[in-house]
């Protein structure tokens, strides 16, 4: 029987099942491509906070809800991510800017 901590210490080797079991090879590339999609499109929502911080420097304040709301949602997508039996790399990766621009937006709110 496995222990707790050896369930955690798995790694992804990405190896799909073969035999019966197998995995739809064009399955497997469509499920790769649309994360790569998906943590390009996440990683530019996020990079979208750019103009929003230079608003704040720029004498005109954004609201800081949303961006704070958006760096909780991010921080929680992270680690959920990490704390899988196996990391989920797209979802940290595409969420770790999340975290760093929600949060500057939201502190350049308050020294502009």
């Amino acid at each position: 029987m496995l222990e707790e901590a050896d369930i955690y210490m798995r790694i992804d080797t990405s190896k799909y099942p073969e035999g019966k079991d197998a995995v739809n090879p064009k399955r497997v590339r469509r499920l790769k491509i649309l994360s790569k999609v998906a943590t390009i499109m996440c990683i530019s929502m996020y990079i979208s906070y750019i103009p929003e911080i230079i608003a704040n420097f720029s004498g005109s304040p954004v609201s800081p809800l949303q961006p704070l709301v958006a760096a909780v949602n991010a921080t929680l997508w992270v680690a959920y991510g990490w704390t899988k039996t196996y990391r989920d790399w797209p979802v940290i990766i595409s969420n770790l800017p999340g975290i760093v621009f929600g949060l500057v937006t939201v502190i350049t709110v308050y020294i502009h």
